[in-house]
């Protein structure tokens, strides 16, 4: 009983994970309305100002975090890039971790 149960669970949770999985971005690698797409560099840009344009985005129906004319995965590594560089990264914790064990 208890094995079914779990199976279900398991078997639930997958479904709802994989409804919230992104689709295909059919803007990829098309010009935006200034000719350009987005590269390594303005994801950079666009992570390290994710908070701000986050806040943005929810009053502006013409503000978004992500930029969907892009070149794919060297601009999502600059985003992720930049996002953690704000949010701190791993080397915050590490440095937390480091400052507790002196103490």
């Amino acid at each position: 009983m208890k094995k079914t149960v779990f199976v279900l669970i398991l078997v639930s949770m997958a479904l709802i994970l994989s409804a919230c999985a992104a689709g295909p971005n059919q803007l990829r690698n098309t010009l935006d309305e200034d000719g350009e797409v987005a590269g390594f560099w303005m994801g950079l840009w666009h992570g390290l100002i994710a908070p701000i344009t986050f806040v943005f985005s929810l009053f502006s129906k013409a503000v978004y975090v992500f930029e969907v004319h892009n070149n794919g995965g060297w601009y999502t590594f600059g985003f992720l890039l930049g996002a953690s560089m704000v949010f701190g990264g791993s080397g915050g914790g590490a440095a937390c971790r480091k400052k507790r064990r002196r103490d």
